[in-house]
């Protein structure tokens, strides 16, 4: 497993790999690894073939954090996340410095300006504008064949598709499904912060989540269904329910009436300090074409 730290390294290695039988996939990652993002690998690995290169990037990007957030904070644990990756015969990790991505005069974004402005983008503003940026440059620093992205963040993997497709990038972009806890929990770094009682309230999320599931055949209306869940959530005192959506499982947009397509429910909620999100994808009575 090689280790770059720096755009010319990367890029040396990625030009000596790049042949069309030896198919280049991203995983980007923020770091502090687990086994959510360990299947992410392993996914990779399985896309590239015996002849591909999997690179895993590190790199907790400081744009997509607004004021006031846990950037600061942010676990990391960089000597153990190289142990991981080694372990699962990573090719080649790339973990740059914030000085070696962002040039201090840099000047140029990326945004989907729809897709970033609703939802977690509400509560977040700037966040996902941050993340289309430092995506669009890994990969034209990389310039992978393929990225795997988790679909725990369902909605930053839609502004990567969106992203990808309206700039004409070429890289297919493959969503992995959620992996999670024994008691459901969706893995994530950022539960090592909670404290005891909030990580024995946290399950709440996906426990609403499975009782959403099986109400969506009904014929339950979206705001019904909306309502339900988040009266559901509002009934733990630990959780501090940020937002609850129920949106077009395809396309993201807004939902009224009965299910009639498959929809995503969106959970964004707080425990303490620490903002945790899932979703699920639920099926209607029968899908109407």
């Amino acid at each position: 497993m090689q280790i770059a730290r720096t755009k010319a390294e990367i890029r040396k290695l990625c030009t000596q790999w790049r042949d069309p039988a030896t198919p280049v996939i991203l995983v980007p990652t923020m770091g502090f690894l687990h086994d959510g993002h360990l299947s992410l690998m392993r996914l990779a690995r399985q896309q590239a073939g015996p002849e591909g290169r999997v690179i895993a990037s590190i790199f907790v990007n400081p744009t997509q954090f607004g004021p006031g957030e846990d950037f600061d904070s942010y676990p990391r644990d960089e000597t153990r996340d190289f142990d991981l990756l080694r372990a699962e015969g990573i090719d080649a990790i790339f973990a740059p410095e914030a000085s070696e991505v962002y040039d201090p005069e840099a000047q140029t974004i990326v945004e989907t300006t729809e897709l970033a402005k609703t939802l977690i983008g509400k509560l977040r503003p700037g966040h996902f504008r941050g993340v289309a940026t430092i995506v669009t440059k890994l990969f034209n620093i990389i310039r992978p064949d393929a990225a795997v992205f988790g679909e725990k963040d369902y909605q930053q993997l839609a502004v990567i598709r969106t992203m990808t497709r309206d700039l004409d990038m070429g890289i297919d972009i493959i969503g992995a499904p959620i992996q999670r806890e024994a008691d459901g929990l969706a893995m994530s770094s950022r539960n090592v912060r909670l404290t005891s009682e909030d990580r024995a309230a946290a399950p709440i999320l996906s426990r609403a989540l499975d009782q959403a599931e099986a109400m969506a055949p009904s014929g339950i209306t979206a705001s019904r269904l909306r309502s339900h869940v988040r009266a559901m959530l509002e009934a733990e005192p630990r959780a501090r329910v940020q937002s609850v959506d129920i949106r077009d499982a395809a396309t993201l947009a807004t939902i009224s009436g009965p299910l009639t397509r498959p929809a995503v429910i969106l959970l964004a909620v707080s425990f303490g300090k620490v903002f945790l999100i899932d979703n699920r994808v639920v099926q209607p009575a029968q899908e109407i074409p």
